[in-house]
């Protein structure tokens, strides 16, 4: 037990909610990046576009959970 928890619920927890904020958090870094590197509109929507690529594995993880679990 951690914090009342079981272990299950707080992996549980960490895996949907802070996985979650690392990607918000990905977010800015990768827009500071952009602006620090002068990449320009293409080039900022390449960065970002690989971090959608890994943000819509993500969501499409959350559904397949539910989905499976419904």
């Amino acid at each position: 037990m951690i914090f009342g928890y079981t272990e299950e619920q707080f992996a549980q927890f960490f895996l949907t909610y802070g996985v979650g904020a690392f990607i918000v958090f990905m977010l800015f870094i990768i827009g500071h990046l952009a602006w620090q590197s002068k990449a320009g509109k293409f080039g900022t929507f390449v960065l970002f576009l690989g971090l959608a690529v890994g943000f819509t594995g993500f969501l499409a993880k959350l559904v397949l959970q539910w989905y499976l679990e419904k």
